[in-house]
């Protein structure tokens, strides 16, 4: 079939079912779709299960990819949409808390769904009727708002640990509750994560904070026992207090909490990681009034937090212009308190940042959630809409070329011109090339001059 308008996921999966069905195979909606379906949520991908094998789903499909071969899953994809097909089966022991040791392939969509996780992901629909098929009670915890293992939760847990993390994310995606005894299987079998690779607790971490119910996720991550686990980092802020003239709202946890309940829904990755990063260098740097003499102090905070920053991210395999950008917002979130003495090029300087409107946010979440005054919040948007471009980031009057043609030898000097020409030049005090000429030479005048 044709089509000129490019095809929905939903669309591609539809017709893999019928071309499975066609052959005498089964095929069904399966897993987070069919869930999506139900909540009337736009899903964000499409998993179809089948009894055809592997090799039979290939044949029908041309140009497909077995992704996981070994596991019985085909990439069937269309233009830029992708589809899952996996071939129902059972998984036999899980050595290495992750992949399954033996996949043997099943016949029945009923042995398939009960390997899978959760109940409210195990759940079949027949593409064409709507149909569910549901062995395993998913609808009525999607009824009551339920995450569930399916199953016996420590057998769940022990064959994937990451499991543990994704009933948390959720939970607290959906506003869920986890219930009882799956809730205790995780705080039982919370200190075994680290059999999880880096880059996995990676990507659960980031969604957990990305996806619009992050302060629910930290907290049920806490009380889950996996937040020590994953980030003792932040596990230690509970209980550290902060000036109360500054922070009326607390210490630096419940500080941490309200800024990610604050954080939007889909927020870039790097931000929602510096707000959670942010502080993290204060428990180190903590000194109560008794020492200071007159307050609670954090000295130094900013610049152990920046380390820190960088422990946590290459820990958690981050790329590294991410972990850049986490360490920039960590550096820079205290300078905004200064914004109303610093000079103008130092303001511009400030301003024109990788990605500033991070840094931006980052203060504003920062300040809604202890004292409230946005006062320089609002001076640095009054500046970015004031302040042309150009003026920000000027056109250089003399380049390194020019000071070589001048005369000047090029050396460690060089930088020092070019920096303090920049400077006079973002201050307004030189504008064009010519003033820029007698200023080097007023106040780099050369050794022995002629060469």
């Amino acid at each position: 079939m044709t089509h000129n308008l490019k095809m929905p996921a939903r669309e591609l999966a539809n017709s893999i079912c019928d071309m499975l069905l066609r052959h005498g195979w089964q095929a069904f909606l399966v897993g987070g779709c069919v869930r999506d379906i139900l909540l009337r949520r736009e899903p964000a991908d499409y998993d179809v299960a089948t009894d055809a094998s592997p090799h039979q789903v290939m044949q029908l499909f041309p140009g497909s990819i077995a992704v996981g071969a070994q596991f019985g899953v085909v990439l069937v994809t269309q233009e830029s949409n992708k589809v899952e097909v996996a071939t129902f089966r059972r998984d036999i022991g899980y050595s290495d808390g992750r992949h399954p040791d033996q996949v043997i392939y099943a016949t029945k969509p009923e042995d398939d769904v009960s390997r899978r996780d959760f109940t409210i992901n195990g759940l079949l629909m027949r593409h064409n009727s709507g149909e569910v098929l549901d062995f395993v009670g998913g609808q009525a915890d999607l009824k009551a708002g339920i995450v569930r293992a399916i199953g016996d939760p420590e057998r769940r847990f022990t064959e994937d640990k990451l499991r543990m993390l994704r009933a948390v994310r959720f939970a607290a995606r959906f506003g869920y509750s986890i219930e009882p005894i799956t809730f205790s299987a995780i705080q039982k079998h919370a200190p075994e994560i680290h059999t999880v690779s880096a880059e996995r607790i990676h990507e659960e971490l980031s969604k957990l904070l990305t996806e619009g119910a992050a302060r629910r996720g930290f907290e049920l991550l806490d009380e889950a026992g996996l937040l020590q686990e994953v980030l003792p980092e932040i596990s230690v802020m509970k209980g550290v207090p902060q000036p109360p003239e500054y922070h009326p709202e607390g210490d630096v946890w419940i500080h941490t909490r309200i800024m990610l309940e604050r954080l939007p829904p889909n927020s870039s990755l790097t931000l929602a990681w510096g707000v959670l990063l942010h502080d993290v260098g204060k428990p180190r740097t903590f000194r109560p009034a008794s020492l200071t003499g007159d307050r609670i102090r954090f000295d130094g905070h900013v610049e152990v937090g920046v380390g820190m920053a960088a422990e946590i991210c290459k820990r958690l395999k981050f790329s590294n212009a991410d972990m850049e950008q986490v360490q920039a917002l960590v550096a820079n979130h205290m300078k905004f308190k200064d914004v109303a003495q610093m000079r103008k090029s130092t303001l511009k300087r400030f301003v024109r940042q990788p990605h500033f409107d991070e840094h931006l946010e980052l203060h504003r979440l920062d300040t809604l959630a202890s004292h409230g005054r946005l006062d320089a919040y609002q001076m640095v948007l009054d500046f970015l809409a004031e302040t042309p471009l150009d003026q920000v980031r000027p056109t250089r009057l003399l380049t390194g070329d020019d000071l070589n043609e001048m005369g000047y030898e090029p050396g460690p000097e060089f930088q020092n011109m070019l920096r303090a020409l920049e400077d006079a030049q973002l201050e307004g005090t030189l504008t064009t090339r010519e003033q820029a000429m007698a200023f080097v030479k007023k106040y780099f005048p050369q050794r022995g001059v002629g060469r």
